[in-house]
């Protein structure tokens, strides 16, 4: 009994109420188009900076998010399970759900209305997903649905990876294939030469660090919007370089998996 209620101090504590709601499912309006062809190829790169969704982990199921979403970066790699509304319009895959991951942004148009062609206007929520993500719910020929949505625990394979660019004393570090919560609020890089530093968000899910770790092998630490933190040693080795990506061995998990511990 004594153990059993540790357990469950720990998740109280750990597991946010955000995580915590998404486990219940809280359901949201908002509305949906799509874009990037029947193959996602044009999803490709995406101001979340990750590039070849296939190479990151993503595939195909991605969407970009309006600004009320999108928090200028934030967001990016959240997972949000999306069902079509089939009570406000006829254009549904009744019965149908997908799960897509925050990888762009959908900008304002403010020529257009905000129900007449603006629909990543403020304050709109508009997920702007992939062409295969949006036909899984809803029939081509609509354009646009309402949906209803939920934050849902990312599920990736192999370990947290972090792409390294910049150059000396500014090394930029790109976060990737985050499980559970998915979206990174916090990052921090160790030289083995230096205590752990803080790094600052740059663009999208890339994190910027001006010290000297040229020569260092060096370890991450994240902390998901859900406040759980993975700590990573030893990625990189100390021969690392510029333009590599390192993938580590720690994944983020989300409560429920904590649960079942």
């Amino acid at each position: 009994m004594e153990k059993k209620l540790l357990v469950v101090l720990f998740l109280s504590l750990c597991c946010s109420p955000r995580l915590r709601g998404e486990a219940a499912q809280q359901w949201t309006s908002a509305t949906a188009t799509f874009y990037g062809g029947s193959d996602a190829s044009g999803t490709m790169g995406g101001s979340c900076g990750y590039g070849n969704m296939y190479s990151a982990g993503y595939g195909t199921n991605t969407t970009a998010l309006s600004s009320a979403l999108y928090g200028d970066g934030a967001s990016c790699g959240a997972c949000y399970l999306v069902t079509c509304d089939a009570s406000a319009t006829r254009w549904c895959k009744n019965g149908t759900s997908v799960t897509v991951t925050a990888t762009n942004y959908c900008p304002p148009n403010y020529s257009e209305s905000g129900d007449a062609g603006g629909w990543c206007n403020p304050p709109r929520r508009h997920f702007d997903m992939s062409q295969p993500a949006w036909e899984a719910i809803a029939v081509y020929s609509a354009g646009i649905v309402p949906v209803r949505y939920a934050r849902t625990p990312c599920r990736r394979g192999g370990g947290i990876r972090f792409g390294i660019a910049g150059h000396d004393y500014y090394e930029l570090v790109l976060v990737t294939n985050v499980a559970g919560s998915g979206a990174v609020a916090a990052a921090w890089v160790k030289g083995s030469g230096t205590e752990w530093l803080s790094m600052s968000r740059s663009w999208g899910e890339n994190w910027q660090s001006n010290a000297y770790l040229t020569g260092q092998a060096l370890s991450f630490r994240v902390q998901a919007d859900d406040g759980g933190v993975v700590t990573a040693y030893d990625v990189a080795p100390a021969n690392w370089q510029f333009g590599s990506t390192y993938q580590s061995d720690k994944q983020k998990k989300n409560c429920t998996e904590l649960a079942l511990q």
